[in-house]
């Protein structure tokens, strides 16, 4: 293992416990938490999930990541199959993909109505506050990728007979749609971000350091008093607080 490797593994390990340790109190405290992975496809959502859950308790852990919605679900108001799935006292529960969708896929694929994706927009910050009001602590990320390295992991999954399952029938419209999903994605962050649930942008183009750097902000956002473990400030070059200036200043990727 190279030496840069082996740094990598050590901070990994160290920030691994820190979140055990931070687990553990949230536990105690009853805490319910609740961390949203959204961005474009490839940007790294279900590596950076893995390395979160690896070593948690997995009774008080849920990762949730919904299919197509049924036509019994696209008749129900529009939170309402996920908010089956929000966490109870001393719970983590992670989704890969969430509400989002409306904001993301839904917007460039025709998938919902330009009448639906307004009221979405409108509604979800007050949604997100009524959660917080109600116990849920919310940790957003939007994990962000460039164009060239998203076509070369698309690429590689094809073949890959361990990346069957990462393989989707959108995956040819990524690309294509490219700036589409730019135009939602500039659109959706300003729109849902607020004090009581704020994204935070990771740039995923360097997978482990994106990794390393959610860690640093989960485990400082859940704030457990204790947490001995050293633990890094995030690196603002790749994990920081969305402001309105990201859209332009050339820190999202374009």
């Amino acid at each position: 293992m190279s030496k840069k490797n082996e740094a990598y593994e050590a901070e990994l390990e160290q920030l691994q416990i820190a979140l055990v340790d931070s687990q553990v109190w949230a536990i105690e405290q009853g805490k319910k938490i609740l961390v949203i992975f959204e961005g474009r496809d490839t940007a790294g959502k279900g590596g950076a999930i893995k390395r979160v859950t690896e070593h948690i308790a997995m009774r008080q852990t849920r990762v949730v990541s919904l299919p197509k919605p049924s036509d019994r679900e696209v008749s129900q108001w529009y939170f309402q199959r996920y908010a089956a799935h929000l966490p109870a006292a001393g719970e983590i529960v992670l989704f890969d993909r969430s509400w989002y969708n409306r904001a993301g896929v839904e917007v460039v694929m025709g998938f919902s109505t330009p009448e639906e994706q307004a009221d979405f927009i409108r509604d979800v910050p007050r949604f997100e506050e009524m959660l917080v009001e109600g116990g849920i602590q919310i940790i957003k990320f939007w994990l962000d990728i460039s164009k060239a390295e998203q076509a070369e992991r698309l690429a590689a999954r094809v073949g890959d007979p361990l990346k069957k399952f990462k393989i989707s029938s959108l995956d040819g419209e990524a690309q294509k749609r490219w700036d589409d999903y730019s135009t939602a994605r500039d659109a959706m962050l300003p729109a849902s971000h607020s004090r009581h649930a704020p994204w935070t942008i990771v740039a995923t183009d360097k997978k482990k350091q994106a990794r390393l750097n959610v860690l640093r902000h989960l485990v400082r956002q859940i704030g457990a008093p204790g947490v001995t473990v050293p633990v890094k400030k995030p690196d603002p070059k790749i994990c920081f607080a969305f402001k309105p200036s990201a859209l332009t200043d050339g820190r999202l990727a374009r």
